[in-house]
């Protein structure tokens, strides 16, 4: 499940992604995120209430502060107005997606 969510393999010799391996260090039997994430030079954070990582693409030295989004605001689907900071205290999943 792994490999087919991330694209990742994981194999003794570390996670691999085709010929890429980047070995991977574990703790408590399982892989280190943080530690991955440094060693990718991704960026990377956690909701420590939910105990869920998100770990960014290859940033180039740029890391996230924190999963928390700056407040905007962008018609719905209908034209009305809508601002994220409506949704408060929930949490949100955000997708974008474009054509181009």
């Amino acid at each position: 499940m792994f490999a087919r969510a991330t694209g990742w393999e994981a194999k003794p010799e570390g996670l691999c992604l085709g010929a890429r391996c980047v070995p991977a260090p574990l703790r408590e039997g399982m892989v280190d995120a943080a530690a991955f994430a440094e060693r990718m030079g991704m960026a990377i954070v956690r909701d420590e209430a939910a105990g869920v990582w998100a770990l960014g693409p290859e940033s180039g030295g740029r890391a996230l502060a924190s999963a928390d989004a700056p407040d905007f605001e962008l018609p719905d689907l209908e034209g009305r107005l809508f601002r994220l900071s409506s949704l408060r205290g929930r949490k949100v999943f955000l997708h974008a997606w474009a054509s181009w």
